[in-house]
């Protein structure tokens, strides 16, 4: 059975650093494009970053480039962000998402991490939370 579980969430200073993982069964994850994505209250979901193996291709949105790096351990079948330099508008759940088309393809990563309705399957979610 297919599951994307994540784990790394929590509360953390402005300024602090948080490293969330999807831990993927059932799938191989580097068949997969991974998508990291966050929806604040009253906001819609957001791409943060998305990635794919095939070509190496990555996208951050803008609000986070230079603070967030994306990445993945095949062996481990996990893929995980890195959060550096986090300030409160970061804080909201997040979420990590696979798309196996998105992993095949040469479509842009920008448009890939703006169309999560294209991913297959999502983790649970876990709370970032930025505070002092």
């Amino acid at each position: 059975q297919v599951q994307l579980v994540e784990s790394g969430g929590g509360l953390v200073q402005p300024g602090g650093s948080l490293r969330l993982s999807c831990a993927a069964s059932g799938l191989t994850l580097d068949y997969y494009a991974i998508g990291w994505f966050r929806q604040a209250p009253g906001k819609e979901r957001e791409g943060v970053s998305c990635s794919r193996n095939s070509d190496g291709m990555t996208y951050y949105t803008d609000s986070v480039k230079g603070r967030f790096t994306i990445s993945r351990d095949s062996a481990k079948n996990t893929g995980y962000i890195q959060m550096n330099s986090l300030n409160p508008e970061d804080t909201t759940v997040y979420y990590c998402a696979a798309d196996l088309v998105g992993g095949r393809t040469i479509t842009p990563v920008q448009a890939m991490c703006g169309m999560s309705c294209n991913y297959d399957y999502w983790g649970q979610g876990t709370q970032v939370t930025v505070s002092s």
